[in-house]
C-alpha cells in the first residue's frame, strides 16, 4: 500500500478555487504571444531548476541555470553543481516532451529514465536502477538518522502501485495528484541518490501532463527551494521517521496547496510588473534610438540578471531574430554608451548589468510590493 489521497474538505476545495482563480488571470497574460511573457517564462524555468537543485546542496546562479537551459557555458558555477544542474535540465526537457505525447503512460521505466538523465554523471547513484539495499536519510548537522525508506524488496511493487494510481485517478484535482506523487516517491526512496529531485520532477511531470497552464507558471520548485526548511519539516512530520503509508497525508497536501497559492501570486505579481517594466523600457529604448531587439537585454538586466553576449543571442533566437556575435557586441556596446548597461569583466568573463536608469526603473515598478500570505487560503467564503 502507498500513501492514500485524503478526502478533500470544504477548506481544501476553497483553496483549490482560489488557486484556480489566480491561474485564470495568469492564463489571460500568457495566452497571447507577448515577447515579455517569453522572457518571464525563461527566468521562471531557470528559477525552478535553481530551486530544486539548491535543496540538495547544488547551488548555481539564475544566470547559470539559464545557461543550462540554453546550452551555454556557466558564468561561475562549480563543476559538480553545474553537472548536477545539466542533468536536471535534461530530465525536465524530457518532461516537456512527455507532456505532449498522446500515447504517454506512467510506467516505472519513465521514472528510471528520468533518474538516469538526472544522475548519469555519478555512477555511485546507480543511475536508472532501483536501490538494492536499505537507505537512511541523515541530518547533516547531527549525523542522526531522520528517515528510513521502504524495504528495498518492496520498491518495484510500490512504484508499480504509484504508476497505476497516477494512470487511473482521473477524478482528483491535478494539484492533489501531483502532490501525492511527490510524497509517495520521496517516501519510497527508490533510488540510492537523487530521490528528492526525482520526486519534485515527477510532481512537475503530472502538472505538465494536465496542460492546465504552462509548466514554468505552475511549478512549485522555486518555492520549495526558497523554503527548504519548511519543506523538510512537513515531510518529516508526515513520514515520522520511516516508511509508513498509513500516516495522514493531509498536512503535506495542504502544504503543497499553500506553495501553489504563494507561487501563483508571486508569478502573477511578476507578470504584472513585467508588463509595466516592458512598456517603460520601450520608451527608454526609443529615446536612445536603440534597435527593438535590444529589449531582450534591457529586460534581463532590469530584473537583475547579468547579461552576456551568448545569453543575449539566445534570447533573440527564441524570438526568431538570430544575430551574429558581432552584432550582439555592437548592440551591447550601444546600450553601455546610452548609459543603460554597465560593462563588467574582460574577454570571456565579460557581462553587463543594469546601470542606474534601469535600477531606478525597477525600483519604481516594484515599489508597491506587499508581503504575500496564505492566511486566507483555506477560509470558506461566507
Amino acid at each position: 500500500m502507498i500513501y492514500q489521497t485524503p478526502p478533500m474538505s470544504f477548506e481544501e476545495d476553497a483553496a483549490l478555487d482560489r488557486i484556480n482563480d489566480s491561474w485564470r488571470e495568469l492564463r489571460y497574460y500568457v495566452s497571447e504571444p507577448r515577447r515579455w511573457v517569453g522572457s518571464v517564462r525563461r527566468v521562471l524555468g531557470a528559477r525552478a531548476i535553481q530551486g530544486s537543485n539548491s535543496i540538495e546542496g547544488y547551488n548555481v546562479s539564475v544566470e547559470d541555470a539559464l545557461a543550462a537551459l540554453e546550452g551555454e557555458e556557466p558564468i561561475d558555477a562549480e563543476a559538480e553543481d553545474w553537472i548536477a544542474v545539466m542533468g536536471y535540465r535534461r530530465a525536465l526537457t524530457f518532461v516537456l516532451q512527455l507532456a505532449h505525447d498522446p500515447n504517454f503512460k506512467y510506467t516505472p521505466e519513465v521514472i528510471k529514465s528520468l533518474h538516469f538523465m538526472m544522475t548519469e554523471y555519478s555512477l555511485d547513484a546507480n543511475p536508472g536502477l532501483w536501490r538494492q539495499g536499505p537507505i537512511w536519510v541523515r541530518n547533516d548537522a547531527t549525523g542522526d538518522i531522520v528517515y528510513e525508506g521502504a524495504e528495498y524488496e518492496q520498491v518495484p511493487h510500490l512504484v508499480d502501485e504509484l504508476m497505476t494510481e497516477l494512470a487511473s485517478d482521473g477524478q482528483t484535482s491535478p494539484l492533489i495528484r501531483a502532490a501525492m506523487a511527490h510524497l509517495n516517491l520521496v517516501m519510497i526512496h527508490p533510488f540510492r541518490d537523487g530521490n528528492g529531485r526525482m520526486a519534485r520532477c515527477l510532481q512537475t511531470l503530472v502538472l505538465a501532463r494536465e496542460q492546465i497552464i504552462p509548466k514554468d507558471f505552475s511549478s512549485i520548485e522555486e518555492y520549495l527551494g526558497t523554503n527548504t526548511d519548511s519543506y523538510y519539516r512537513i515531510l518529516a512530520a508526515v513520514g515520522q521517521g520511516r516508511w509508513n503509508p498509513e500516516h495522514d497525508a493531509r498536512p503535506w497536501v495542504r502544504y503543497c496547496l499553500e506553495a501553489h497559492y504563494i507561487q501563483g501570486l508571486s508569478v502573477l505579481r511578476r507578470v504584472r510588473e513585467s508588463e509595466e517594466l516592458w512598456r517603460e523600457l520601450g520608451a527608454l529604448r526609443e529615446q536612445h534610438q536603440l534597435p527593438e531587439r535590444t529589449m531582450a537585454a534591457l529586460f534581463d538586466a532590469a530584473i537583475r540578471l547579468r547579461v552576456r553576449n551568448a545569453s543575449y543571442r539566445a534570447s533573440l533566437d527564441e524570438w526568431g531574430e538570430p544575430v551574429s556575435a558581432q552584432v550582439a557586441t555592437d548592440d551591447l556596446r550601444a546600450m553601455v554608451n546610452a548609459g543603460l548597461l554597465s560593462k563588467q569583466g574582460e574577454k570571456r568573463g565579460t557581462f553587463y548589468e543594469a546601470a542606474q536608469p534601469l535600477q531606478e526603473l525597477r525600483e519604481r515598478v516594484q515599489s508597491g510590493r506587499k508581503p504575500l500570505s496564505a492566511d486566507e487560503l483555506f477560509k470558506i467564503a461566507a
